[in-house]
């Protein structure tokens, strides 16, 4: 009995650590990915940026090589799960696609898809790899969002899938390819991502942080958007120089 209690307590605790999780993952939705940025590494100097990366140096974000395919969907974040595609090698056929799909059924919701494609140069803007069905399967997984370094087709296939994409673009054909990887740490328009760190992305591009990192992110992001919804209120009421200059300076943000 003495042990069924103590059982009970920490599955209690467990669901209520879950529970806060959800509501701060949910919470992260109602941003768009560059107020994320703002508070993971963009503004070291300010007091509510936690200075996660070197902003510039390190890959922590995704380039303009990706667009963002549906944005009337909106931000996404989930955790990562990552995979590479290639073209066939004859010897090494470890993976299938249900393999993957697998992966992302047992994987912790919410969960991103990261896809490297790792297509010779002449090859690459030419792989339409994620279309109507493997998207189909995706959903039926769950995933809350695919970033990838390359092209996508079926987009009116995709699109009442409602399946946030990041891609390079839009082509209709591709020929074999293969699973050489799964979840193993992966560079995708310049965003290195480790499987399991969050990721969070919407029309403008995505970013990625570590997961311990989500509550203070959460607790940071509120005063920074208000300070800079201050701002702007102040900027689009002034009337002369000097108010422009006061509304300016007058919060601690960078600038």
């Amino acid at each position: 009995m003495i042990r069924n209690q103590q059982t009970d307590r920490v599955e209690y605790w467990w669901s209520q650590d879950r529970k806060k999780e959800k509501e701060m993952l949910e919470k992260l939705r109602g941003f768009n990915t560059p107020s994320i940025s703002n508070i993971v590494a963009t503004y070291p100097d300010n007091s509510l940026c936690l200075g996660l990366y070197e902003p510039w140096r390190q890959n922590w974000y995704t380039d303009q090589s990706v667009h963002c395919l549906f944005p009337e969907l909106g931000s996404t974040i989930g955790y990562a799960v990552t995979a590479v595609f290639a073209l066939p090698n004859p010897n090494y056929k470890r993976w299938k696609f249900t393999d993957l799909l697998e992966i992302l059924i047992k994987a912790k919701k919410p969960t991103i898809l990261v896809i490297k494609q790792d297509f010779p140069p002449d090859i690459l803007p030419k792989v339409g790899l994620a279309g109507g069905q493997l998207t189909a399967a995706l959903k039926a997984c769950n995933v809350a969002g695919v970033v990838t370094n390359g092209p996508t087709r079926d987009i009116d296939e995709i699109r009442p899938l409602k399946v946030p994409y990041l891609t390079s673009g839009i082509t209709p054909g591709h020929g074999e390819f293969a699973i050489s990887a799964v979840n193993v740490p992966v560079s995708v328009a310049k965003m290195d991502v480790t499987p399991g760190e969050l990721v969070h992305m919407d029309e403008n591009g995505a970013l990625k942080f570590p997961a311990d990192k989500l509550a203070d992110i959460c607790h940071n992001i509120d005063a920074f958007v208000a300070r800079e919804d201050r701002r702007a209120e102040g900027l689009l009421a002034a009337k002369t120089f000097a108010e422009i200059k006061t509304a300016w300076t007058k919060e601690e943000l960078p600038g």
